[in-house]
């Protein structure tokens, strides 16, 4: 046994895990091998493992907590999606799983979160199950051989997706599964749920408070790509937007798909690796994650042909959530340090269902704020089980779920930076015009990529702007390979009362959205909300 190992077992010891078989920092190839000693899992014909996550094929947000504590208290922004939980609930819970993890074989991966090291955070995850220690090891970024002789974690994550809580014993405990953050004793304990994403967004909620607080970094749950003169550009948007798609440019490199930050040097990737979904996916469609699908990757709760190891990617009979993880070097677009100078464009991907927003518009400092806030996309019908018609649906930063902080923290840091770097944010509709989901139709993707280029190549901004009613949005009135009526929306409704009517409607929607956040936003942001138009109401 290796020094670095011993040392491995001491620090198990000293949080309560004994006897164990470790293995530690597998290869990809030793990591599959273990995996597929279960029965249940299998190798597709693509060269990667598929797994099952169990009962939970997704997160379950009702089921994540934060300690309250002293040092949290009067930080976080407590509510439904940061629930509060005693210290005591913690460290009981903690002692039952690192039971549960002793005397069995544990797997554990020491890597760190953050491309730039001035911010490099060193984590250690010690998990039940195989396959969360070749996730950990796809989405995290990996030590060299020296690094780990040298390593020492800032952050555990104990993982143990067997393990189910007796809720009768703890108080504020809702169900047997639970994700639970420690930002005191520096640790995040899962138990109850295979899911592996929990994993990484766990992490991700560490860096969007710590950074932001400590850092002046902002962190962003974003895509970003790098021109080959190494101009920035980052991607927001919610599943549907076309965040993943827009930011896949052959003529620009990846710096990462899902978390970013934007620090005073630039933009870093706080992963190693790609989280992608695979419903319905294609090599056609999307050939950078399809060829990213081979030995080292992990698929999750797909399906097969019948009868053979060939992968089914309509097939949703588990969920619709299917999922693939793998490392940025299965990407050859990759840039290989995962950082860049400071973004020129930002783009914010919306969905609108209701064809009312344009397909793009440059918005001010205040507006950015204001829908950096506001998060919006549509969900349209058959997306979802009950929906029959479009449904606005509001994210705040496109990351509601993970940020501990108030919402309006990350947006002044947002307006700032903005100010600072001379950065244009753009709003980019890459859902319907012409009328809502149904009447209308959804925008071209080539056109949404003309956009995306007028913008990065600096055409757009030096064309003629007019102010789209209601919205206030400034819109240009050409751009290139974009037919020019397209660009307004209100001129592709046949019936303009019609319009009025559903932007009206969709006005509404965004100021009762953002009701919530208005004793803390000040006054040039709340001014930046959409108008509601009295002869229309």
């Amino acid at each position: 046994m290796s020094n670095v190992q011993v040392e491995i077992l001491k620090h198990l010891s000293s949080i309560g895990i004994e006897n164990v078989s470790m293995h530690y920092n597998l290869s990809p190839v030793s990591y599959e091998e273990e995996i597929l000693k279960d029965p249940e899992n299998k190798r597709s014909d693509l060269g990667a493992v598929a797994i099952k996550t169990g009962k939970f094929t997704g997160r379950s947000p009702k089921d994540r907590y934060v300690v309250k504590d002293n040092k949290t208290a009067s930080v976080v922004d407590w509510g439904d999606i940061n629930q509060g939980i005693s210290t005591d609930v913690f460290n009981a819970l903690k002692a039952e799983l690192v039971s549960f993890l002793s005397n069995r074989t544990v797997f554990v991966q020491d890597a760190y979160a953050c491309a730039d090291d001035n911010y490099r955070l060193n984590i250690r995850t010690v998990a039940e199950k195989a396959y969360s220690g070749l996730f950990a090891s796809n989405m995290f970024r990996n030590l060299t051989e020296k690094e780990e002789e040298n390593f020492s974690p800032e952050w555990t994550i104990l993982c143990a997706p067997s393990y189910l809580a007796d809720t009768s014993k703890y108080e504020g405990l809702k169900n047997e599964n639970f994700a639970i953050l420690n930002f005191t004793n520096k640790e995040i304990i899962i138990g109850g749920t295979g899911y592996t994403g929990e994993i990484k967004k766990g992490i991700f909620s560490v860096l969007n408070c710590n950074l932001a607080l400590e850092n002046n970094v902002l962190p962003m749950h974003c895509s970003s790509n790098v021109s080959k003169d190494g101009e920035s550009a980052i991607f927001f948007g919610l599943s549907g937007t076309g965040k993943t798609t827009l930011s896949a440019d052959p003529q620009r490199l990846l710096i990462g798909d899902d978390e970013h930050g934007w620090s005073n040097e630039g933009v870093f990737n706080f992963e190693g690796g790609c989280y992608a979904k695979t419903i319905n996916l294609s090599p056609e469609g999307e050939p950078q994650i399809y060829n990213a699908i081979k030995s080292g990757a992990l698929l999750e709760n797909i399906g097969f042909v019948e009868g053979s190891n060939q992968i089914d990617f309509s097939y949703n009979g588990i969920t619709e959530n299917t999922r693939v993880s793998y490392p940025l070097e299965h990407i050859p677009e990759a840039k290989d340090d995962s950082k860049a100078g400071h973004p020129k464009n930002i783009f914010f991907l919306t969905c609108d269902a209701f064809g009312v927003l344009p397909p793009v518009s440059k918005l001010t400092k205040e507006q950015a704020m204001y829908y950096f806030i506001s998060g919006y996309t549509a969900k349209i019908a058959g997306t979802e089980l009950g929906i029959t018609e479009p449904q606005a649906t509001f994210s705040a930063c496109f990351g509601a779920p993970f940020l501990p902080l108030h919402p309006t923290k990350y947006a002044e840091m947002l307006g700032e930076k903005m100010e600072e770097y001379n950065t244009n944010i753009w709003l980019v509709n890459t859902g319907w015009v012409g009328g809502s989901y149904g009447e209308g139709h959804r925008i071209s993707l080539k056109y949404t990529r003309s956009i995306i280029t007028a913008a990065l190549d600096g055409s757009l901004e030096k064309e003629a702007y007019e102010t789209l009613e209601g919205f206030e949005l400034a819109i240009p009135k050409a751009c290139n390979q974009v037919p020019s009526e397209m660009l307004n929306p209100r001129h592709l409704w046949e019936n303009k009362e019609k319009y009025d009517a559903k932007s009206l409607y969709l006005s509404k929607l965004f100021v009762k959205n953002f009701e919530k956040y208005a004793d803390q936003t000040s006054k040039e942001i709340l001014e930046a909300q959409p108008k509601i138009m009295a002869e229309l109401s």
